[in-house]
């Protein structure tokens, strides 16, 4: 028997919701809960990023749109390319078309009167609780959509009597075939530099990424892997690659998304820690503050903190100063405001950074004299952390102590 097609359509990577400035990682939300659930329900996955020769839709990405058996799109973060390719979908297929997108952000056009299914997602992962359920729930849904086969497009549903367009079976046939080992190619190639970051070989991941983000110039999370890999790499050396990378990432300029800016604020504090030029370090600042402002993420917040405390260090306006080391309580205290609400909340266990959490509490407690809650948070940390995190974590410290003492 043919395997069915499930074509899904969504972003890639990590990217923010415009409505509520919340970065997502779209990658987890298709392994953890839209992949998963196809394949319970026996279709074949094939993903719109994994297949694209760039970032233009072209003749594959139609008929996969016309011919699908299922398509599910996840409009979350507004993705243009999935809203769309949702768009065409409903135009020429009046049925087995699944809407999803995440709990929180807005509904965009008129797309609040499309059946939507949500999920909710953490940030940087899915909950596993929430990941069960959605599995079990969206498999259920595949199942009762492509049994009973009722328009779910609004266009057909308004007007019965259209018929949709048909591709030829053997043309179909082909364009599958064609698609079959490029698939497999770009996939294959964003896992293997994500295992080669996950080694420090951060060389040969900015190899991989390179490569992608050649296949498809337009996707904003190739781009940025890419420079963080290279300005991580210090090849040949630290001062050219973070010269480097701030070249690789200036091709998305001007940008909003928290993950640009936190990467373009890294680069300039290291170029200011290697240079000692007091602009390299208002540059961060201006980044990592803009990221902070958008969607309060406690990594970029930190590093805000941290840049502030250093500048105060470094000039002689003495008002400067008094703002600088203002800012930079006010923002910690907020940190841990935000963070202590995510330690309380019952799905924390399910948290892929808990131990991060945990450092940053005891850092941002640590830097307002809070020592005993310092302490609290740092044991946490160390409960059950690598030995490289534990030396991260004490070089961190080392330079808190040294810049707020």
């Amino acid at each position: 028997m043919k395997k069915k097609i499930c074509f899904v359509i969504m972003g890639f990577g990590k990217k923010t919701d415009p409505s509520t400035g919340k970065t997502l990682d779209l990658d987890k939300t298709y392994k953890n809960i839209i992949q998963p659930a196809v394949l319970l329900s026996e279709f074949e996955c094939v993903r719109a990023d994994e297949i694209q020769d760039s970032g233009i839709i072209d003749r594959s990405m139609y008929a996969l749109l016309i011919q699908s058996d299922l398509v599910i799109a996840d409009i979350s973060t507004f993705n243009p390319n999935a809203i769309y390719e949702l768009g065409i979908r409903h135009a020429v297929k009046p049925f087995s078309t699944i809407v999803i997108k995440e709990r929180e952000g807005r509904v965009p056009f008129d797309l609040d009167h499309t059946r939507t299914f949500k999920y909710t997602h953490l940030g940087e992962d899915i909950g596993s609780d929430e990941a069960e359920r959605c599995v079990k729930d969206l498999s259920a849904l595949i199942n009762s959509i492509t049994k009973n086969q009722q328009a779910d497009s609004p266009l057909y549903e308004f007007f019965n009597s259209i018929e949709p367009p048909k591709l030829p079976e053997g043309e179909f046939k082909s364009i599958i075939t064609e698609l079959a080992d490029k698939e497999k190619h770009i996939f294959a190639m964003v896992e293997k530099a994500k295992n080669l970051m996950e080694e420090n070989d951060f060389s040969n991941a900015y190899k991989y990424w390179d490569k992608a983000s050649k296949i498809i110039e337009s996707e904003t999370y190739f781009v940025q892997q890419k420079s963080l890999c290279r300005y991580k790499s210090k090849e040949p050396s630290e001062s050219l690659a973070l010269t480097d990378a701030l070249n690789i990432i200036e091709d998305l300029l001007p940008s909003i998304d928290p993950e640009t800016l936190g990467i373009i604020g890294a680069i300039y504090k290291r170029l200011y820690l290697l240079n000692n030029d007091v602009e390299f370090l208002n540059r961060a600042i201006e980044n990592y503050g803009k990221g902070w402002n958008i969607n309060e993420n406690y990594y970029t917040g930190e590093n805000y903190a941290f840049c502030l405390n250093l500048k105060s260090k470094v000039i002689e306006e003495n008002d400067e100063k008094i703002y600088c080391n203002f800012e930079a309580k006010k923002t910690r205290q907020k940190i841990i405001q935000n963070l202590e609400n995510e330690v309380n909340d019952d799905e924390f266990v399910n948290r892929t950074d808990m131990k991060w959490i945990y450092a940053s509490l005891s850092h941002c407690y640590l830097s307002i004299e809070m020592n005993d809650k310092a302490l609290e948070f740092e044991n946490k940390f160390l409960e059950n952390s690598l030995d490289w995190e534990k030396e991260t974590f004490e070089n961190s410290k080392k330079q808190l102590i040294e810049i707020i003492k």
